[in-house]
C-alpha cells in the first residue's frame, strides 16, 4: 500500500516497478507458453514437413580452452533469436563451422545434437575449404554485398574470383541441405545475404521444396543495386524462393522496384508478389525480435546481478553512470560518430567528467578487409584522444572491450548500463536495442537509438537521434542521463511492452502462417506453383 505522504512521482515509479516485478515472475511460464504455441503452429501450418534452417553463423561453437572443450552460445542477435525457433520446431540447422573444436564433437557428417543439455534439434556443420574459397566467399559477402546494401559511402569491391567463391559456397550449402532432407518434403529457411544463390540451386535439384529466404540487412534502392555486375544472378537466386522476407516495408518496396527495373517479370504490387517464368515469389516484411522472456530471466538471475557489480568494480566504474555500446566493429554501426558525440558531451558538460563513462564492447569483425582495419584504427585513435584530453589518474572516460562475449557473458553489461547507445548509420533491424530493453525488468535504463535502424520503427519511446548530428547526439546523452526516474521507468515499460508482445515466436508464427496461407492462394495443381 502506498503511504499517504509519498510524493506522486515516487508513487508512479513504485507502481511501475511493482508491475515490472510481477511481469518477471510471469516470464518463464510465458516463454513455455510461447514455445508450446509455436509448436502447435508448426503442426498446423507445416504438418510433418521437416524444417531446415541455413545460415553462415552457427548458434553454438565448441572451442578448446586449455585441456577441455567448452560450448559457447554465439553472441549475435540473429543466432540467439533463431536458436529459440530451432528448439521449438526440432529443425535441422545447417551452418558454417567456426569453433576450433567443432569437428571433434560432430559425427562424420558434421552433425551434433543441440542445444547442450536439451538436444532438441540437430546442428549440421559445414567446413568451408580450401581457405581461399572461404576467404573469397567472405570478401564477396562482406566486401561487396554488405556495403552495397548499407548506404554509408563505402565503395563495394567487385572481384570475379570472389563471386565464383561465393557461388561455390552457395552450392555447398545447397548440397548440405539436400543431404539433410533427402527426397522428403521440407521447408527451408535460408538466412541473409550470404545465401542469395542457394534457392536456385535447391530448386533445380528438388523442385518441390518450400523455400523462404529472410534478408536481414537493408535492401538498397534500385539506383544503388544496379551497379552490381552480378545483379541478374542475385535476383534470379532470390526469385527462386517462395517467400522473401525483409524487416521493414520500405525494403520490400525497394526490392519490388529493383526487380521491375532489372528483369522481365510481372510485379503484382497489390499482393506484393513477383511472377517470373511460371514461378511466383511473395515478398513481405516481418520485423524480427529476440526471445524477450529468456533475456529477462537471464538478466534477473542472481549470477548476472553479481557479475554486473563485479564488472563495475573491476573497471573502476563503481560510482559512475555508464553509456554502453555493443557492436561488431563495423563501419555501419556509427562508432566513430558516437565517440565524437561523447567527446562533445564531455566538452559541453564539464560537470559530468567524473560522473559518466562510455563502455564499448566491440566484437572484432572482418579484420582481413581494409575498411575494417581502417575503422579499428580510427576507433582506437579517437578513444586515445578522448582519454588523453578528459582522463585523469584513476579515471578513464572511454573503455573498449574487444571480446567475443557469448550470450550469458553479455547480460551483465546490459544490466549495469544506465544508457545504451545504438548509433547505426544504416541497419536492417539491430537486435541489440531490443535485447537491452528485454534485459531491463527493473525499468532503470534509457535507450538512445538511431532512426536509421529497423528497430526505430517500433521503439518510438526510445530517445531517437541522428548519429550524424554530433551536437544533438551529445545533448541526447545528457538528456538520457538526467531523465527523471519516473520518465525513465515509463519509457522503458512502453519499450518492454513492444518487445515482449512481438517476440521471436510471433515472428516465426507469422512467417509460417504466410507460408501456409500464400500457398493456398497459389494454383494448387501439381507442379504449377513452381
Amino acid at each position: 500500500m502506498p503511504r499517504d505522504n509519498e510524493p506522486a512521482g515516487a508513487r508512479i515509479l513504485n507502481a511501475l516497478k511493482r508491475a515490472a516485478t510481477r511481469q518477471v515472475a510471469r516470464r518463464e511460464s510465458s516463454r513455455q507458453t510461447d514455445q508450446a504455441d509455436l509448436e502447435r503452429s508448426v503442426r498446423e501450418y507445416t504438418g510433418d514437413v521437416q524444417i531446415v534452417i541455413a545460415s553462415k553463423s552457427e548458434p553454438y561453437q565448441h572451442v578448446r580452452r586449455d585441456s577441455t572443450i567448452e560450448v559457447l552460445r554465439s553472441p549475435g542477435g540473429l543466432a540467439s533469436a533463431l536458436d529459440s525457433v530451432a528448439r521449438a520446431t526440432g529443425a535441422i540447422w545447417v551452418a558454417q563451422a567456426q569453433g576450433d573444436a567443432d569437428r571433434e564433437v560432430a559425427d562424420a557428417k558434421g552433425r551434433v545434437p543441440m542445444p547442450p543439455g536439451e538436444r532438441s534439434y540437430t546442428l549440421q556443420r559445414l567446413w568451408l575449404e580450401p581457405e581461399d574459397t572461404a576467404e573469397g566467399f567472405n570478401r564477396f559477402a562482406n566486401g561487396c554485398l554488405w556495403p552495397l546494401c548499407h548506404v554509408v559511402y563505402v565503395r563495394p569491391h567487385f572481384e570475379a574470383q570472389d563471386y565464383r567463391s561465393y557461388a561455390d559456397v552457395n552450392d555447398r550449402f545447397a548440397d548440405a541441405i539436400l543431404d539433410a532432407v533427402g527426397t522428403r518434403p521440407a521447408l527451408v529457411l535460408l538466412q541473409d545475404y550470404h545465401l542469395a544463390l542457394c534457392a536456385a540451386r535447391l530448386r533445380a535439384r528438388h523442385p518441390d521444396l518450400t523455400i523462404v529466404l529472410f534478408w536481414h540487412v537493408p535492401w538498397p534502392n534500385p539506383e544503388a543495386f544496379r551497379i552490381l555486375p552480378w545483379k541478374q544472378e542475385i535476383l534470379q537466386g532470390l526469385l527462386a524462393c517462395d517467400l522473401l522476407g525483409f524487416h521493414i516495408a520500405n525494403h520490400v518496396m525497394n526490392f519490388l522496384d529493383t526487380v521491375a527495373g532489372e528483369m522481365e517479370a510481372h510485379i503484382d504490387r497489390e499482393r506484393q508478389a513477383i511472377r517470373r517464368r511460371g514461378h511466383r515469389t511473395f515478398v513481405r516484411h516481418y520485423p524480427i525480435s529476440p526471445d524477450a522472456a529468456e533475456i529477462t530471466l537471464a538478466a534477473s538471475d542472481a549470477w548476472t546481478r553479481k557479475e554486473a557489480v563485479r564488472i563495475r568494480e573491476s573497471l573502476g566504474l563503481a560510482n559512475t553512470r555508464v553509456i554502453l555500446g555493443v557492436d561488431r566493429l563495423d563501419y555501419t554501426k556509427g562508432i566513430p560518430e558516437r565517440l565524437d558525440a561523447f567527446a562533445r558531451f564531455l566538452e559541453k558538460y564539464p560537470d559530468e567528467l567524473e560522473r559518466v563513462a562510455m563502455l564499448l564492447i566491440g566484437v572484432p569483425s572482418r579484420v582481413n578487409l581494409p575498411e575494417y582495419q581502417a575503422l579499428g584504427a580510427a576507433v582506437e585513435e579517437r578513444i586515445a584522444t578522448i582519454n588523453a584530453r578528459f582522463g585523469a589518474p584513476g579515471r578513464t572516460p572511454v573503455q573498449l572491450i574487444t571480446a567475443n562475449l557469448d550470450f550469458r557473458e553479455l547480460m551483465p553489461y546490459y544490466v549495469l548500463a544506465d544508457v545504451l547507445a545504438v548509433t547505426s548509420l544504416h541497419d536492417g533491424m539491430n537486435l541489440v536495442a531490443k535485447e537491452y530493453v528485454a534485459a531491463k525488468p527493473d525499468l532503470d535504463g534509457v535507450l538512445v537509438l538511431s532512426p536509421y535502424t529497423g528497430a526505430s520503427r517500433e521503439l518510438d519511446h526510445a530517445l531517437q537521434v541522428s548519429p550524424y548530428d554530433t551536437e544533438r547526439l551529445a545533448a541526447t546523452f545528457y538528456r538520457a542521463l538526467h531523465l527523471s526516474p519516473e520518465e525513465r521507468a515509463s519509457r522503458m515499460r512502453a519499450l518492454r511492452e513492444v518487445v515482449a508482445s512481438h517476440n521471436i515466436y510471433d515472428w516465426t508464427r507469422k512467417l509460417l502462417r504466410d507460408v501456409h496461407r500464400l500457398h493456398l492462394l497459389a494454383d494448387a495443381r501439381p507442379g504449377s506453383r513452381r
